[in-house]
């Protein structure tokens, strides 16, 4: 199997540890290819979606993150979203969820924007309709 090297801040190196303790898994490599294989099998219904659809983002990041880039963001895109959702979680956190209705190739754009912007620490999008 080839090898390949990433570069981590030690914060994640600990959640990893520290999820290979209470999950069970076997080294960080296998806990990787299980997230990389998530990710690969998710990931490309957002790249095969056309024509007029619905979707949702769901984005969590520091509840003292500048939102300034996210804000951007959804005003860029205020075509798509038709209405979000934000609530403060546990530990500091907030979640937001955005409901995104318009042609897949800019929601594509929208979701690309999102992923750029480092202080959002997850995005998971779902797919509602594809007309």
């Amino acid at each position: 199997m080839p090898i390949i090297s990433l570069s981590l801040p030690e914060k994640i190196i600990t959640q990893i540890d520290q999820t290979i303790k209470e999950k069970g898994y076997a080294s960080r490599s296998e806990l990787t290819r299980q997230a990389l294989r998530h990710y690969l099998t998710e990931d490309p219904t957002i790249e095969e979606i056309n024509g007029e659809t619905t979707a949702t983002a769901t984005l969590i990041y520091k509840e003292n993150a500048n939102r300034q880039q996210l804000l951007k963001t959804q005003h860029l895109h205020s075509g798509l979203v038709t209405t979000f959702l934000h609530t403060h979680i546990h530990q500091g956190y907030c979640l937001e969820v955005i409901i995104l209705r318009g042609q897949s190739n800019l929601i594509k754009k929208f979701i690309d924007n999102l992923r750029q912007n480092e202080q959002i620490q997850q995005i998971k999008i779902s797919i509602i309709n594809q007309q």
